[in-house]
């Protein structure tokens, strides 16, 4: 029995590593992965790692353990990123095991199919070819690590207080949780999904079945508020785009919760970047979502005497896990798009156990003379999956590819011709960048950092008045952008105007300290108004900002000297 176990789990880790063969052997590094390791500095040294844990603004988010995970591997592989790529594999197929055994212990009928579905399903592809994502497969390894430990400590069939020695599985658990979290606090609602499973197997929940659970929800409000602050304050999730009424976010959430359902049943499109929805004034039909799902919980519920209380706790596990991305909380992505694949990645459980549980129950009820017929169809199934994830897997090549699959399947997303823009100004091709800067307006006539790259162009091409209009047209739609400035001001400085440049430059440098060209454009711009002190008290600010600055040094010595 143990070596069958043991035979199964081994087969569910080699069947999601290989359907992801494509990701390891071609993919390649994408969007935020610059960021996140190859030009991440806290990836380098001992102060970086300290960084890592001590600081909670030294990374994108407060994920301490994503990050030292990048950092041991720096050390292994450098910044090849077949490595990463693997380890993204090897994590995520653990985690189908884990996920396999916490299902069977809730004796969840077809439990190793239900974990192989979730673990070749093309909707995690997002999740585990996208290095970045790393948050997303070492947090659920945890999430499921704990899930299955308590389950030891309070199995679901039994009611009884746990004696002494099982107190070491709630041990285990909790430090498994704070594992996920410090991975990714959208694990927080672990405690809750352990409550609803205790719930589903047992038709009731005591005291004793809730207080232990007590230091789990404080930890994962904890953390779910740091990342909410560092969301707000250090990623900037605050202007026009997220300002949305509690209305607004009804309905996005209500459409969300369908959407990922949708993908789950037919996985078809898939797109890095979905467009965005219109909400300024949504049509009569946005109210049908959030209706349609209250009803349905609704009617699970009544009919819980009838069909089980199974459905329920699905469709309330899918919901609840999926509730800190369904944009009642301010994320960065949601400037572009409401959902995205990865934001599924640990809810996607749900569904897929209630329909491949369901699905065996019924094949075994309906065609108890052809006992062949459940292993076929969960093959079959299988197979498809594991065809359309290793297409899927192989866009995550390189950005170029990323990008026009992207824009193949949504030609006027704004990110992703940003992003072929960028690619094409990199590569000198200017009459290319433009067209996809100018396209990503279309769709989003106030992304700013669209207008300051088309500005940069412009001012390529010698239109120094146009560009100058552009970067005006970039900090109108985005008064916090220090690039925009400072670009603004060099502009503005080539056309003679030297007092509108300083005021730029001025802006930029209380905007963004950290960059030295700032201070540098703006001693200049000071020199020329004749403004000698103003120029020498900046370059000694700068010099005290940057002393090793060879570049600030070297202008701080010429204006001594004047």
């Amino acid at each position: 029995m143990r070596g069958s176990r043991w035979l199964a789990g081994v087969l569910l880790g080699v069947l999601a590593v290989g359907v992801y063969l494509p990701a390891i052997v071609q993919g390649g590094w994408i969007w935020d992965d610059d960021f996140y390791v190859t030009k991440n500095e806290h990836l380098d040294g001992a102060a970086g790692l300290a960084d890592i844990w001590l600081d909670r603004r030294s990374t994108p988010q407060y994920y301490p353990l994503v990050f030292t995970t990048f950092w041991v591997e720096k050390r292994l592989w450098g910044l090849a990123p077949a490595g990463y790529h693997a380890v993204n594999v090897l994590i995520h197929a653990a985690a189908a095991v884990l996920a396999w055994l916490a299902l069977r212990r809730l004796s969840l009928p077809a439990a190793w199919v239900a974990a192989a579905v979730f673990a070749l399903h093309p909707v995690q592809v997002e999740s585990v070819a996208w290095v970045t994502e790393r948050k997303n497969v070492l947090s659920g390894l945890c999430y499921f690590g704990s899930f299955l430990a308590y389950l030891r400590f309070s199995p679901p069939d039994r009611e009884e207080a746990p004696p002494a020695r099982r107190w070491r599985f709630f041990a285990l658990a909790f430090l498994l949780f704070l594992g996920a979290l410090l991975a990714k606090s959208v694990t927080s609602t672990l405690p809750a999904a352990i409550l609803l499973a205790l719930w589903w197997k047992r038709g009731r929940l005591a005291p004793r079945d809730v207080l232990p659970l007590v230091p789990f929800f404080l930890a994962g409000a904890l953390l779910g508020a740091n990342t909410a602050w560092l969301e707000k304050y250090k990623v900037g999730t605050h202007g026009p785009e997220w300002a949305l009424s509690a209305l607004q976010r009804t309905l996005i959430a209500g459409r969300a919760v369908w959407f990922y359902a949708g993908k789950l049943l037919w996985p078809h499109p898939l797109t890095f970047i979905y467009p965005r929805w219109p909400v300024a004034a949504p049509a009569w039909w946005w109210y049908l979502y959030p209706a349609a799902a209250a009803a349905l919980v609704a009617a699970l519920w009544r009919l819980r005497g009838r069909i089980g209380r199974g459905p329920l706790a699905a469709a309330l596990f899918f919901g609840g896990t999926l509730l800190p991305a369904l944009g009642f909380v301010n994320f960065y992505p949601m400037r572009y798009s409401f959902v995205a694949d990865h934001f599924q990645y640990l809810a996607s459980l749900g569904p897929i156990a209630l329909l491949v549980g369901g699905a065996a129950w019924l094949l075994q009820r309906r065609a108890p003379g052809h006992p062949r017929l459940p292993a076929a169809a969960a093959t079959l199934l299988l197979a498809v999956l594991a065809t359309l994830t290793w297409r899927q897997a192989g866009i995550y090549r390189d950005e170029e590819t990323l990008w026009r699959d992207t824009v193949a399947k949504d030609p006027g997303s704004p990110l992703a011709n940003l992003s072929l823009g960028n690619l094409r100004f990199a590569a000198g091709d200017l009459a290319a960048a433009r067209r996809h800067f100018e396209l990503a307006l279309v769709d989003k006539p106030d992304f700013a950092q669209a207008w300051h790259n088309l500005g940069m162009i412009v001012g390529r091409e010698g239109d120094l008045a146009g560009a100058a209009r552009d970067f005006d047209q970039a900090i109108r739609f985005n008064p916090y952008f220090a690039e925009a400035y400072e670009n603004l001001g060099v502009a503005r400085g080539m056309q003679g105007d030297h007092a509108r440049a300083a005021a730029a430059f001025e802006r930029s440098v209380a905007l963004k300290p950290e960059a030295p060209g700032a201070w540098l454009n703006l001693a200049r711009s000071y020199e020329r108004l004749g403004r000698a002190a103003d120029a020498v008290a900046t370059l000694r600010a700068a010099r005290e900002r940057f002393p090793g600055d060879a570049a600030v040094l070297q202008r701080l010595r010429e204006a001594a000297h004047r």
